[in-house]
Protein backbone atom coordinates (compact mmCIF):
# COMPACT_ATOMS: atom_id res chain seq x y z
CA UNK A 1 0.00 0.00 0.00
CA UNK A 2 1.13 3.56 -0.61
CA UNK A 3 1.04 6.14 2.18
CA UNK A 4 -2.43 7.46 1.43
CA UNK A 5 -3.85 3.94 1.22
CA UNK A 6 -2.45 3.33 4.71
CA UNK A 7 -4.19 6.49 5.93
CA UNK A 8 -7.47 5.35 4.39
CA UNK A 9 -7.15 1.88 5.93
CA UNK A 10 -6.31 3.40 9.36
CA UNK A 11 -9.72 5.09 9.28
CA UNK A 12 -11.60 1.88 8.53
CA UNK A 13 -14.43 0.68 10.75
CA UNK A 14 -13.07 -2.88 10.78
CA UNK A 15 -9.93 -1.95 12.73
CA UNK A 16 -9.60 -2.66 16.42
CA UNK A 17 -10.56 0.39 18.48
CA UNK A 18 -9.30 1.53 21.88
CA UNK A 19 -11.82 -0.54 23.84
CA UNK A 20 -10.74 -3.67 21.94
CA UNK A 21 -7.12 -3.07 22.94
CA UNK A 22 -8.08 -2.37 26.53
CA UNK A 23 -10.03 -5.63 26.67
CA UNK A 24 -7.04 -7.47 25.18
CA UNK A 25 -4.32 -5.96 27.36
CA UNK A 26 -5.90 -4.89 30.66
CA UNK A 27 -7.57 -7.05 33.30
CA UNK A 28 -10.38 -5.84 35.57
CA UNK A 29 -10.66 -2.47 33.83
CA UNK A 30 -12.74 0.03 35.78
CA UNK A 31 -13.71 3.16 33.84
CA UNK A 32 -13.68 6.54 35.57
CA UNK A 33 -15.51 9.63 34.38
CA UNK A 34 -15.41 13.40 34.40
CA UNK A 35 -12.86 16.21 34.49
CA UNK A 36 -14.10 17.61 37.84
CA UNK A 37 -14.64 20.93 36.11
CA UNK A 38 -17.27 20.72 33.38
CA UNK A 39 -18.31 17.19 32.49
CA UNK A 40 -17.44 13.86 30.91
CA UNK A 41 -16.39 13.19 27.33
CA UNK A 42 -17.15 9.82 25.77
CA UNK A 43 -14.50 10.27 23.08
CA UNK A 44 -11.94 9.42 25.73
CA UNK A 45 -12.35 6.38 27.93
CA UNK A 46 -10.07 6.17 30.92
CA UNK A 47 -9.71 4.16 34.07
CA UNK A 48 -7.72 1.67 36.11
CA UNK A 49 -6.77 -1.95 35.60
CA UNK A 50 -4.03 -4.53 35.71
CA UNK A 51 -1.45 -5.81 33.23
CA UNK A 52 -0.25 -9.00 34.84
CA UNK A 53 0.57 -8.04 38.42
CA UNK A 54 1.08 -4.37 37.56
CA UNK A 55 -1.63 -1.75 38.27
CA UNK A 56 -1.93 0.77 35.44
CA UNK A 57 -3.87 3.84 34.43
CA UNK A 58 -5.31 3.40 30.93
CA UNK A 59 -6.49 6.16 28.59
CA UNK A 60 -7.88 5.55 25.11
CA UNK A 61 -9.46 7.60 22.35
CA UNK A 62 -12.53 5.60 21.44
CA UNK A 63 -14.07 5.93 17.98
CA UNK A 64 -16.46 3.00 17.92
CA UNK A 65 -17.24 0.89 14.87
CA UNK A 66 -20.90 1.27 13.98
CA UNK A 67 -22.39 4.63 13.06
CA UNK A 68 -24.30 4.71 16.36
CA UNK A 69 -21.12 4.06 18.35
CA UNK A 70 -19.18 6.66 16.41
CA UNK A 71 -21.82 9.29 17.02
CA UNK A 72 -21.87 8.40 20.74
CA UNK A 73 -18.08 8.83 20.93
CA UNK A 74 -18.01 11.89 18.65
CA UNK A 75 -15.98 9.96 16.06
CA UNK A 76 -13.00 9.95 18.41
CA UNK A 77 -12.65 13.75 18.43
CA UNK A 78 -12.35 14.78 22.06
CA UNK A 79 -13.65 17.93 23.70
CA UNK A 80 -11.42 19.75 26.22
CA UNK A 81 -13.13 17.96 29.10
CA UNK A 82 -11.84 14.70 27.63
CA UNK A 83 -8.25 15.91 27.74
CA UNK A 84 -8.77 17.29 31.23
CA UNK A 85 -10.16 13.92 32.31
CA UNK A 86 -7.08 12.24 30.87
CA UNK A 87 -4.77 14.64 32.70
CA UNK A 88 -6.67 14.18 35.96
CA UNK A 89 -6.07 10.44 35.78
CA UNK A 90 -2.42 10.90 34.80
CA UNK A 91 -1.83 13.04 37.88
CA UNK A 92 -3.63 10.42 39.95
CA UNK A 93 -1.34 7.77 38.43
CA UNK A 94 1.68 9.86 39.39
CA UNK A 95 0.43 10.11 42.99
CA UNK A 96 -0.01 6.35 43.31
CA UNK A 97 3.04 5.44 41.18
CA UNK A 98 1.06 3.70 38.44
CA UNK A 99 2.37 3.68 34.84
CA UNK A 100 0.17 5.34 32.21
CA UNK A 101 -0.83 3.51 29.02
CA UNK A 102 -2.49 5.48 26.19
CA UNK A 103 -4.19 4.17 23.05
CA UNK A 104 -4.39 6.91 20.42
CA UNK A 105 -6.89 6.85 17.56
CA UNK A 106 -8.18 10.26 16.51
CA UNK A 107 -8.34 12.43 13.42
CA UNK A 108 -7.85 15.36 15.79
CA UNK A 109 -9.43 17.18 18.70
CA UNK A 110 -12.98 18.43 18.19
CA UNK A 111 -12.81 21.87 16.59
CA UNK A 112 -16.34 23.16 17.23
CA UNK A 113 -17.05 26.59 18.67
CA UNK A 114 -18.16 25.10 21.98
CA UNK A 115 -14.87 23.23 22.34
CA UNK A 116 -12.94 26.45 21.75
CA UNK A 117 -15.13 28.27 24.26
CA UNK A 118 -14.37 25.57 26.84
CA UNK A 119 -10.60 25.89 26.35
CA UNK A 120 -9.56 23.28 23.77
CA UNK A 121 -6.15 24.79 23.05
CA UNK A 122 -5.38 25.29 26.73
CA UNK A 123 -6.43 21.73 27.58
CA UNK A 124 -4.07 20.26 24.97
CA UNK A 125 -1.25 22.58 26.04
CA UNK A 126 -1.75 21.63 29.69
CA UNK A 127 -1.47 17.93 28.79
CA UNK A 128 1.79 18.50 26.95
CA UNK A 129 3.26 20.55 29.77
CA UNK A 130 2.19 18.18 32.53
CA UNK A 131 3.19 15.01 30.66
CA UNK A 132 6.65 16.50 30.13
CA UNK A 133 7.24 16.37 33.87
CA UNK A 134 4.98 13.48 34.93
CA UNK A 135 6.87 11.40 37.45
CA UNK A 136 5.65 8.02 36.31
CA UNK A 137 6.22 6.04 33.08
CA UNK A 138 4.08 6.79 30.01
CA UNK A 139 3.65 4.48 27.02
CA UNK A 140 1.51 5.67 24.10
CA UNK A 141 0.45 3.45 21.19
CA UNK A 142 -1.01 4.90 17.99
CA UNK A 143 -3.51 2.23 16.96
CA UNK A 144 -5.23 3.91 14.02
CA UNK A 145 -5.30 7.61 13.28
CA UNK A 146 -2.82 9.87 15.03
CA UNK A 147 -3.98 13.27 13.90
CA UNK A 148 -2.79 16.73 14.94
CA UNK A 149 -2.69 18.08 18.50
CA UNK A 150 -5.54 15.81 19.52
CA UNK A 151 -3.20 12.84 19.16
CA UNK A 152 -0.12 14.63 20.47
CA UNK A 153 -1.96 15.49 23.69
CA UNK A 154 -1.79 11.78 24.63
CA UNK A 155 1.56 11.00 22.98
CA UNK A 156 4.10 13.02 24.94
CA UNK A 157 5.43 9.76 26.31
CA UNK A 158 8.59 7.91 27.30
CA UNK A 159 7.86 5.42 24.52
CA UNK A 160 5.72 5.88 21.42
CA UNK A 161 4.68 2.76 19.54
CA UNK A 162 2.64 2.47 16.37
CA UNK A 163 0.65 -0.33 14.86
CA UNK A 164 2.07 -0.96 11.39
CA UNK A 165 -1.21 0.09 9.75
CA UNK A 166 -1.54 3.37 11.66
CA UNK A 167 -0.46 6.90 10.77
CA UNK A 168 0.78 9.81 12.89
CA UNK A 169 0.80 13.33 11.48
CA UNK A 170 0.54 17.02 12.30
CA UNK A 171 -2.25 17.37 9.75
CA UNK A 172 -4.43 15.14 7.60
CA UNK A 173 -3.30 14.65 3.98
CA UNK A 174 -6.52 16.26 2.75
CA UNK A 175 -6.02 19.38 4.88
CA UNK A 176 -2.35 19.56 3.91
CA UNK A 177 -3.22 19.34 0.21
CA UNK A 178 -5.85 22.02 0.62
CA UNK A 179 -3.46 24.35 2.45
CA UNK A 180 -0.57 23.91 0.02
CA UNK A 181 -2.30 23.50 -3.31
CA UNK A 182 -5.99 24.32 -2.73
CA UNK A 183 -6.71 20.85 -4.09
CA UNK A 184 -7.76 17.96 -1.84
CA UNK A 185 -7.37 15.58 -4.80
CA UNK A 186 -3.63 15.78 -4.19
CA UNK A 187 -4.01 14.14 -0.76
CA UNK A 188 -1.97 11.13 -1.88
CA UNK A 189 0.93 13.43 -2.76
CA UNK A 190 0.61 15.20 0.59
CA UNK A 191 0.55 11.89 2.48
CA UNK A 192 3.83 10.87 0.89
CA UNK A 193 5.45 14.21 1.75
CA UNK A 194 4.24 14.17 5.36
CA UNK A 195 6.17 10.97 6.23
CA UNK A 196 3.28 9.81 8.40
CA UNK A 197 3.58 6.02 8.23
CA UNK A 198 5.10 3.84 10.93
CA UNK A 199 8.04 2.82 8.72
CA UNK A 200 8.99 6.40 7.84
CA UNK A 201 8.55 7.70 11.39
CA UNK A 202 10.65 4.84 12.73
CA UNK A 203 13.48 5.73 10.33
CA UNK A 204 13.24 9.35 11.51
CA UNK A 205 13.49 8.23 15.13
CA UNK A 206 10.10 9.66 16.09
CA UNK A 207 8.60 6.38 17.22
CA UNK A 208 10.20 3.61 19.22
CA UNK A 209 8.52 0.45 17.94
CA UNK A 210 6.36 -0.78 15.07
CA UNK A 211 3.80 -3.34 16.23
CA UNK A 212 2.73 -5.85 13.56
CA UNK A 213 -1.03 -6.17 13.16
CA UNK A 214 -0.60 -9.93 12.81
CA UNK A 215 0.89 -10.35 16.30
CA UNK A 216 -1.45 -8.14 18.31
CA UNK A 217 -1.88 -10.93 20.88
CA UNK A 218 1.74 -10.40 21.88
CA UNK A 219 1.03 -6.84 23.01
CA UNK A 220 0.17 -7.57 26.67
CA UNK A 221 3.54 -9.23 27.24
CA UNK A 222 5.42 -6.52 25.30
CA UNK A 223 3.65 -3.68 27.12
CA UNK A 224 4.22 -5.28 30.51
CA UNK A 225 7.94 -5.68 29.86
CA UNK A 226 8.33 -2.11 28.57
CA UNK A 227 6.52 -0.61 31.55
CA UNK A 228 8.46 -2.81 33.95
CA UNK A 229 11.73 -1.53 32.54
CA UNK A 230 10.59 2.08 32.69
CA UNK A 231 9.41 1.63 36.29
CA UNK A 232 12.86 0.40 37.26
CA UNK A 233 14.43 3.75 36.36
CA UNK A 234 14.96 6.39 39.05
CA UNK A 235 12.27 9.03 38.69
CA UNK A 236 14.74 11.81 37.94
CA UNK A 237 16.36 9.74 35.18
CA UNK A 238 12.97 8.83 33.72
CA UNK A 239 11.81 12.46 33.44
CA UNK A 240 15.20 13.63 32.17
CA UNK A 241 15.26 10.96 29.46
CA UNK A 242 11.75 11.96 28.35
CA UNK A 243 12.86 15.60 28.11
CA UNK A 244 15.92 14.68 26.07
CA UNK A 245 13.86 12.39 23.82
CA UNK A 246 11.77 15.30 22.57
CA UNK A 247 14.55 17.89 22.59
CA UNK A 248 16.54 15.89 20.04
CA UNK A 249 13.66 15.58 17.55
CA UNK A 250 14.74 17.14 14.27
CA UNK A 251 18.48 17.03 15.05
Amino acid sequence: MNDYEIVTAARGDKRLCAKDYIDLVVKDFMELHGDRLYGDDKAIIAGLGWIGDMPVTVIGVQKGKTLEERVEHNFGSAHPEGYRKALRLMKQAEKFKRPVLCFVDTAGAYCGIDAEEHGQGRAIADNLAQMSDLKTPILSIVIGEGGSGGALALSHADRIWMMEGAYFSVVSPESCANILWKDTKRADEAANALALTANKLSRLGLIDRICPESSVKELPKQIYEELRQLKSLPTEDLVDARYRKFRKVGY
